[in-house]
C-alpha cells in the first residue's frame, strides 16, 4: 500500500517522516516529530506499519543519520532479532502431544533471568568475543561493575532466551514443513552496554551540544572518543546477539533430535537483527542507519516477520524499496502496553486465544496475549511494496521467557 502518512518538518533542520500506516497513536507521532527536528537526519525518517511508542525512539522507525548516532534509538536490547530454520520434517512426523518437545527445549535453553550453569559455547566462539570485549572494558572499566560476575555471566548467557517478548517456536508452513524460529538479543551485557552509553550521550549532549528535542535523543558526534567507543561496543553487542541466536538454535536442535524422526536442516536459514545500527549508502550518502524495531529488506534479502503467539508469521524477501531505506517491519507491533493488557485480559482469554498451541497459558504471560498486538495481516498488507511473502508460518509450540 505504500506510504500512507507524511509528517512534514516545521523546524529549521527538520525532515519529513514517512509512515507506512494510518494506525499510529498521537504519542508516537509526537515522538517522531521530535526526532525529525535533529539536524543530522538524512533525507527523512521511515516508519514501518508495526509502529508504536518506544523508549528513546519510536519502535518501527528507520533513522538515517550523518556523522552522529543516537544510542537510545538503538536501545538496550542491542542486536535483538530473529533466527529461523526449516527442517526436513513434515507436520505428520510430529507427535500428537508436543509437551515433551517443549519440556526438552526448556531444559536445554534457559529462559527469563536464568542462564546456563556452565559455559556451553565453544572456545572458537568465545575467544574472539572475549578479546574484543577486553579492549572495550579496558577503556570503560565501569561496564564491569554494572554486571554481576561479569565474565562468567556473559559467557553463561550465550545460548539463552531472556524474557519479555522473546520466544522459541516450532511452526508449520504452507507446505506443512516444520520450522524452528526464535527471537532474542544480546542479553544482560547488551543491556549494560546500551544503558551505559545512553547515559554518556545525555551527559555529552548537555555539555557540548546544548538543546536537543528530548534527552533520549542525545547523540554522539562522529569524531569524538565516545562515538568511536560506542560504535565498537555496539558492534560487539550485535555480534554477541547473532551468536546467541545461533547457539540457541544449536541447543534446540540437540534437544529435539531424540524425540523426532531423523531430520536434516535445509538451506533456508535466516539470522537477522531488528534493533541495530550499521553504515549503509542511501540517496548517494554514506549514513548510519538505525533500525529500531525494523529489519533490513534489501533486494532479494530474506527476513522474518513474526506475529503474536497466536498469529501467523512470515518469511519474506525484500524489494529494496529506497523510501524505506530498504527496510520493513519487525513484527506485528504492540497496540497496547503490557500494563493495559494485564488489566484488559485474563488467563481464560489467553487460553482461548492460544488454542491448539503448546505453550504457557498462565497469568504471568497474559501481557503477551495476541490481542495486545496489531493485526499481523493488516501490517503485512501495509508493506506489500517493501517485501514479498515467501513462506507463511503458524506456530504449534511456543516458549516464552
Amino acid at each position: 500500500m505504500g506510504i500512507q502518512m507524511i509528517l512534514n518538518a516545521k523546524a529549521e533542520y527538520g525532515v519529513p517522516v514517512k509512515i507506512y500506516t494510518k494506525d499510529v497513536d498521537e504519542e508516537s507521532l509526537t515522538q517522531l516529530r521530535k526526532m525529525s527536528q535533529l539536524q543530522f537526519i538524512h533525507s527523512h525518517i521511515a516508519v514501518m506499519p508495526d509502529v508504536h511508542l518506544g523508549k528513546g525512539a519510536t519502535v518501527g522507525s528507520v533513522i538515517p543519520t550523518k556523522n552522529a548516532i543516537i544510542p537510545a534509538a538503538v536501545g538496550v536490547d542491542i542486536g535483538c532479532g530473529m533466527n529461523a530454520l526449516r527442517l526436513s520434517l513434515k507436520a505428520s512426523q510430529l507427535p500428537d502431544n508436543l509437551s515433551a518437545l517443549r519440556n526438552a527445549i526448556e531444559r536445554k535453553v534457559p529462559v527469563g533471568f536464568e542462564m546456563h550453569k556452565q559455559i556451553k559455547s565453544k572456545a572458537s566462539t568465545l575467544s574472539p568475543l572475549d578479546k574484543k570485549l577486553q579492549v572495550i572494558t579496558d577503556k570503560h572499566p565501569a561496564l564491569r561493575r554494572m554486571l554481576r560476575s561479569f565474565d562468567s555471566t556473559w559467557q553463561k548467557q550465550l545460548g539463552t532466551l531472556g524474557g519479555g517478548n522473546h520466544f522459541i517456536e516450532l511452526c508449520l508452513d504452507e507446505n506443512q514443513d516444520v520450522w524452528v524460529m526464535l527471537h532474542s538479543g544480546s542479553r544482560g551485557l547488551g543491556n549494560v552496554i546500551g544503558t551505559y552509553f545512553i547515559e554518556r550521550a545525555k551527559k555529552e549532549a548537555q555539555s557540548r551540544f546544548g538543546h536537543v528535542p528530548d534527552k533520549d535523543l542525545s547523540y554522539f558526534a562522529e569524531g569524538s572518543a565516545n562515538f568511536d567507543d560506542y560504535v565498537e561496543a555496539v558492534e560487539w553487542a550485535q555480534e554477541y546477539a547473532f551468536e546467541n541466536r545461533r547457539e540457541m538454535m544449536r541447543l534446540i536442535l540437540e534437544a529435539i533430535r531424540p524425540l523426532l524422526p531423523r531430520f536434516q536442516m535445509t538451506k533456508e536459514a535466516i539470522n537477522c537483527h531488528h534493533n541495530y545500527v550499521q553504515q549503509e549508502i542511501h540517496f548517494g550518502e554514506n549514513v548510519f542507519v538505525t533500525r529500531k524495531g525494523a529489519i533490513r529488506a534489501g533486494l532479494d534479502e530474506y527476513g522474518i516477520i513474526p506475529g503474536s503467539m497466536g498469529a501467523q508469521s512470515f518469511i519474506v524477501k525484500g524489494k529494496g524499496n529506497p523510501n524505506s531505506f530498504c527496510s520493513c517491519s519487525h513484527g506485528a507491533g504492540r497496540k497496547m502496553s503490557r500494563t493495559k493488557a494485564k488489566h484488559m485480559f485474563n488467563q481464560q482469554d489467553l487460553i482461548q486465544q492460544t488454542q491448539g498451541i503448546e505453550c504457557r497459558k498462565d497469568k504471568a504471560v497474559v501481557d503477551e496475549i495476541p490481542s495486545a498486538y496489531k493485526d499481523i495481516h493488516e501490517v503485512m498488507a501495509n508493506q506489500d511494496d517493501l517485501i514479498e511473502v515467501v513462506h507463511t508460518l503458524k506456530q504449534v509450540l511456543c516458549i516464552k521467557g
